[in-house]
């Protein structure tokens, strides 16, 4: 709706010229108008214990970057997991599987998927099981690759991973410039205006909402990292991974 003002905007300068049309200026108006309302909920969550806690969950996304290849190929995993399943559920089913990311078979650690509940056991085990191949380069790729060209690669690499799952990868290894565009997020777009639902989130559209996302963090001084946090607290009340 408002992708044609975004890369006028988002480096916090206009553009000069002829570059500038009305057009994109009413689109720039309308933006503003509809976010305002959205933006001052987050400013003022800055301000409380919400803010403090997502700014350690933040931290706490750094630290796991630092870890070894198994501990960030076990958060790969988790993203895998969480595509049409809840989040919470994936969490806990991470942290009981443990190693068994790592060790298991394919059959059993379907299984072990089924047991505790998980609704896709057999697909995403095998999504699981495939991705080992990547463990060992997973700290060569993400220190050589950066931007659109790293999340580019887990989806391309890694069966399982859309845009969003990818995204989420990267934001829970400490990565802060990807924008993670689940349900609870296109809500709260479509209720502040600022996006109609979309019936299907293409790759093209995925960037358009992303963009309104990067300007939006631009003006509440923050990272997308963070501002998902923000805008999923507003969603959900919760600060999760």
């Amino acid at each position: 709706m408002y992708s044609n003002c975004f890369s006028s905007i988002k480096d916090g300068q206009f553009p000069k010229g002829n570059l500038f049309c009305l057009n994109s200026l009413l689109q720039c108006i309308l933006f503003m108008a509809c976010s305002r309302n959205l933006i001052r909920e987050v400013s003022n969550l800055k301000k409380t214990q919400v803010g403090r806690r997502v700014r350690e969950r933040v931290r706490e996304f750094q630290k796991v970057g630092r870890k070894p290849a198994g501990r960030i190929f076990s958060e790969l995993c988790f993203c895998i997991l969480t595509a049409n399943f809840n989040a919470e559920r994936a969490i806990e089913i991470q942290n009981k599987v443990k190693k068994g990311f790592i060790t298991l078979s394919e059959k059993k650690l379907a299984e072990l998927l089924k047991n505790l509940g998980y609704r896709f056991p057999n697909t995403r085990a095998r999504y699981i099981v495939e991705a080992r191949v990547h463990r060992k380069a997973l700290n060569r790729v993400l220190a050589t690759l950066q931007g659109d060209e790293l999340r580019e690669w887990f989806v391309k690499n890694v069966k399982g991973l859309g845009f969003k799952e990818a995204s989420h990868f990267l934001r829970n290894i400490g990565f802060k410039d990807y924008a993670i565009i689940d349900f609870h997020i296109v809500d709260v777009l479509v209720g502040a205006g600022l996006i109609e639902r979309p019936k299907v989130l293409s790759k093209d559209r995925y960037i358009e909402v992303e963009d309104i996302l990067r300007t939006m963090a631009f003006r509440l001084k923050l990272n997308l990292a963070e501002l998902d946090l923000y805008l999923w607290y507003l969603e959900t009340k919760k600060v999760l991974k």
